[in-house]
């Protein structure tokens, strides 16, 4: 049984894999609790194999796209790591001023995955900067788990002001029109949320099952909020009735979305945690958001 299908796979280790993802177990705990499920002519390897990501086949918008520019350029974070390297990518030949996105990687620096995400953000005619909060140490290491290890030696709020520097970065550049937003994914929806904690004139956020920020810290949020959640999500979502709460006596500018029987990071469309028609509407929303909002 060497094609595995995501029907065929239990509940449990897609949440086996979120603890991996998340190094709340290690790469040999998790394999040993993947034998449990290795039943019926299904080995660890087989699931091992479907369960990590396969950014060759997946990548949506190649990095050669005639239809965008894209280049690597370095930023300062004083606060942060120092100098920090980052994709930024806006349509061919664009000669007009635009709204900027702050593409905000997971947990593991800016893999294929997140500069795929902030090329599409370009396709869709915004100037985007995707940040490798791991640039002090190396940058992207080529795969995610050395990335998970690299980015756990980071101080997260370091890597906050690493975000923070970028989209000052990205509010100075000529082609943008001054307005910028951020989208994060996991590590990045936390981020998300923390800029507009942390930045007045953030124009919108759009944190993707990110965690929430201190709720004492809520009323300083001036963004609008569209917030992405994963209905499997059980880790994340504990904490989101409480932030709903202050999002509402604040009177906060917010609309949530929860997607039924979605994973942890069922946008990302290399991995099977990926929800094709959860992660098409999420992203649709995402862009008429930002339209709206950046414009």
């Amino acid at each position: 049984m060497e094609n595995l299908k995501k029907e065929d796979v239990k509940q449990e280790v897609f949440d086996l894999y979120d603890d991996y993802a998340h190094n709340r177990i290690t790469r040999r705990d998790f394999m040993q609790k993947l034998s449990v499920y290795a039943v019926g002519g299904v080995t660890v390897s087989a699931l091992m194999g479907f369960l990590m990501p396969n950014y060759q086949d997946a990548i949506q918008v190649k990095a050669d796209d005639p239809r965008i520019t894209s280049t690597y350029v370095n930023y300062p974070s004083p606060k942060g790591g120092g100098q920090i390297k980052a994709l930024l990518c806006m349509p061919k030949n664009n000669r007009k001023k635009l709204g900027g996105i702050v593409v905000v990687h997971e947990n593991r620096g800016l893999n294929p995955h997140i500069a795929d995400v902030a090329r599409r953000a370009a396709l869709a005619g915004f100037i985007s900067l995707a940040p490798d909060a791991l640039t002090p140490l190396g940058g992207y290491p080529g795969n995610d788990d050395e990335g998970r290890e690299l980015q756990s030696k980071r101080d997260r709020d370091e890597m906050l002001e690493d975000f923070i520097a970028g989209f000052e970065f990205l509010e100075k550049n000529e082609f943008c029109n001054g307005k910028v937003g951020v989208v994060g994914f996991c590590f990045g929806g936390w981020i998300a949320n923390m800029m507009a904690v942390r930045i007045p004139n953030l124009a919108a956020a759009v944190p993707f099952y990110g965690g929430q920020p201190p709720l004492e810290e809520v009323p300083q949020i001036k963004a609008p909020l569209l917030l992405h959640y994963a209905a499997l999500d059980t880790r994340v979502n504990e904490g989101w009735p409480d932030y709903e709460k202050a999002l509402k006596e604040n009177h906060k500018d917010y609309a949530a979305f929860i997607y039924e029987n979605a994973n942890h990071g069922f946008h990302n469309d290399t991995t099977p945690r990926y929800d094709k028609e959860a992660a098409q509407l999420a992203w649709k929303r995402t862009i008429d958001f930002f339209s709206q909002k950046l414009s």
